[in-house]
């Protein structure tokens, strides 16, 4: 079988890559009847020559590969006829922008596997670039703050080489006795809590973040039934609210209170209640001076997620009496950092990980016979048609 590796065309360049040269040598080690082609990029976080010196083929055609993988979006007129491709198709919620991409992918015979679809059988995602959102976002929302506040000047992520580099910058800094309050367990928010250990914050339980007072900084990560409370009273289970969202609102204004920063990396379902409003953003007693929305949800649960902000200008002040956006540098503002490409911002690092994940989840279904159902769950297009799990896109395919 042979697999490709696509050169990624997306503006604003994308670096990241699904393998590395050392997971392709393991994968062809692991598997030899697996040959691998790499199409020849001058963006990418590895060179062509770091392919080549461990003797992957470099390539401007991929038209004999039978699996093409890429990061971001295809161009429509990249798009190899009668492929199987995996890659971050953005047209799984029927974006707009994308509704001509997945039109092709049906005329050209395409099978589409999105990354987002490699799930396994509980339907939990597999792979994805989400603990890396969460370390660039959590360092982004200390270089924030410590810009809002004359603090210290944190180089761009984007300028240094690992999380160890971003770690090592963090730590020279000297933090006033804040407290940072987290959403999320997920990869997002797992990401998030490795970096803030990783500083050696200290982190409390929910009762002290929320009643005592602390000599140093520390950070508090909460679950939904912390931030979330029942209309009727009831204190039931995170099931209960999973499966009765339209029956609670939210409970965060008691961290907006005693909370100096939000970093956000929870994942927002159909249904569920506003996270932080307009309203606990503008009153009297907010504390909050700086919000780190790595989940990204724009016009979503977080009233001052007014865009998506960029790599190029990640902060932006919001002004809560008049709900809009105002320059950072406003007194009465608060800070945002809304980049919803965070993992570009460390693509050597992404690409290792993502790479191992792969390697782990996705290409031995390739060998076994798909055993455990892996390539079946993601597909969503074949023949020319959408598989019975996407049916529903068929309205958004005729642009309905």
């Amino acid at each position: 079988m042979k697999f490709g590796i696509v050169k990624e065309r997306k503006s604003p360049p994308d670096r990241r890559v699904v393998f590395t040269p050392q997971e392709i040598v393991r994968l062809q080690g692991h598997y030899p009847e697996a040959f691998v082609k790499v199409e020849s990029s001058d963006i990418r976080i590895f060179t062509d020559e770091e392919y080549t010196d461990l003797g992957i083929t470099v390539t401007n055609d991929l038209n004999d590969c039978d699996v093409l993988f890429g990061v971001k979006e295809i161009p429509v007129d990249a798009l190899i006829p009668n492929k199987k491709y995996f890659f971050f198709s953005h047209t799984i919620k029927k974006q707009p922008y994308n509704r001509k991409l997945l039109q092709a992918i049906l005329e050209k015979n395409i099978e589409l596997y999105d990354h987002e679809t490699i799930v396994d059988a509980n339907f939990r995602r597999l792979i994805g670039f989400g603990r890396y959102a969460g370390i660039v976002g959590a360092y982004n929302g200390f270089r924030g703050f410590g810009i809002k506040f004359d603090l210290f000047n944190l180089p761009k992520a984007e300028t240094l080489k690992s999380q160890a580099d971003l770690l090592a910058r963090l730590k020279r800094q000297t933090l006033p006795n804040l407290k940072i309050v987290v959403t999320g367990f997920g990869k997002v928010g797992m990401g998030i809590k490795e970096m803030l250990d990783g500083m050696k914050i200290k982190e409390v339980g929910v009762d002290d973040f929320l009643n005592k007072n602390f000599s140093s900084p520390v950070y508090t990560q909460i679950d939904v039934l912390d931030y979330n409370k029942r209309l009727d009273g009831k204190v039931l289970d995170n099931k209960d609210f999973y499966n009765n969202p339209q029956e609670y609102t939210s409970d965060f204004e008691r961290f907006t209170k005693v909370s100096d920063m939000y970093i956000a990396g929870h994942f927002h379902g159909n249904g569920a209640p506003d996270i932080l409003t307009n309203e606990m953003l503008n009153a009297s007693d907010c504390k909050i001076k700086v919000v780190a929305d790595v989940s990204c949800d724009v016009a979503g649960p977080i009233a001052c997620t007014l865009k998506a902000s960029t790599i190029a200008d990640p902060f932006f002040g919001y002004l809560p009496f008049e709900h809009k956006e105002v320059p950072y540098t406003h007194p009465g503002s608060i800070m945002v950092m809304s980049v919803d490409n965070l993992p570009c911002e460390l693509p050597k690092d992404a690409s290792e990980g993502f790479g191992e994940m792969f390697m782990e989840h996705v290409i031995p279904a390739f060998f076994n016979g798909d055993k455990d159902g892996i390539l079946q769950r993601a597909k969503i297009t074949e023949n020319g048609k959408l598989t019975p799990r996407f049916q529903y896109l068929q309205e958004y395919v005729d642009g309905k």
